[in-house]
């Protein structure tokens, strides 16, 4: 009798054991104890599900991109509207900057206008004015009448008519004796030239003088050694 119980209780512990190294899966239908592993019951049948069902993610992924593809047409929408919005203001204030310029620009150009008129008008009068003066008080000149010129020694009379008249002469002599001279003398007394004396230098001298008269005066040009010599006449017209 001993030797069956302790083997009872050999067998019980036994079974102890090995039911502690399972866990324990209760039958929801009819309360059996099976294995965690176990797919159905050991004692009705029923099927074990493995677990709570998790929702799918690709249905929560998909909203939220379809959200976020929302979200991003909308702030599309709002800065193409606001650029929108900018670009009207801007090209509005270019064309009224536009416009008044185009007006400033006028009144510019009318005030120009009637500015240059009214120079135009001041010098059309200058220039009348002063081609009025001109011809009303052209200035004379002198004008030259005649001219002479020779060298060596000699003498020779011209003919000088009336009026304002000037006369210009110089000559260069061929050396120093003192008695080399360009003279001219007129019928009315008027008279210049110019000579050289023992210690004067060999160069060229020059004379004029002027003289006004109502009628033609004869004057007689006197020359004596040499190189070359000029007489010139003018009349002040």
């Amino acid at each position: 009798m001993f030797k069956n119980d302790e083997l009872y209780i050999i067998i019980c512990v036994k079974l102890n054991i090995r039911i502690a190294l399972f866990d324990i899966m209760k039958c929801e239908n009819c309360g059996f104890e099976n294995k965690d592993t176990a797919k159905f019951c050991t004692k009705c049948g029923a099927e074990f599900s493995n677990g709570p069902e998790t929702p799918p993610v690709e249905t929560s992924t998909n909203n939220n991109t379809k959200y976020i593809i929302i979200a991003l047409v909308i702030v599309i929408l709002l800065l193409v509207g606001c650029i929108g919005y900018f670009m009207g203001t801007m090209s509005t204030g270019e064309v009224q900057s536009s416009d008044a310029a185009k007006n400033s620009s006028q009144n510019v150009s009318s005030s120009d206008d009637s500015g240059s008129s009214g120079e135009s008008d001041k010098a059309q009068s200058t220039s009348s004015s002063q081609s009025a003066s001109t011809s009303s008080s052209k200035s004379k000149s002198w004008e030259s009448i005649g001219s002479y010129s020779g060298s060596g020694s000699g003498s020779q009379t011209i003919t000088v008519p009336e009026g304002e008249i000037m006369v210009k002469l110089s000559a260069y002599p061929i050396k120093n004796y003192a008695t080399n001279h360009l003279y001219v003398t007129g019928s009315n007394g008027q008279s210049g030239g110019v000579d050289w004396g023992s210690h004067s230098d060999v160069e060229t001298r020059s004379d004029s003088f002027s003289y006004t008269s109502s009628s033609s005066e004869t004057f007689t040009i006197d020359y004596y050694e040499t190189v070359s010599w000029e007489v010139e006449f003018y009349r002040y017209q």
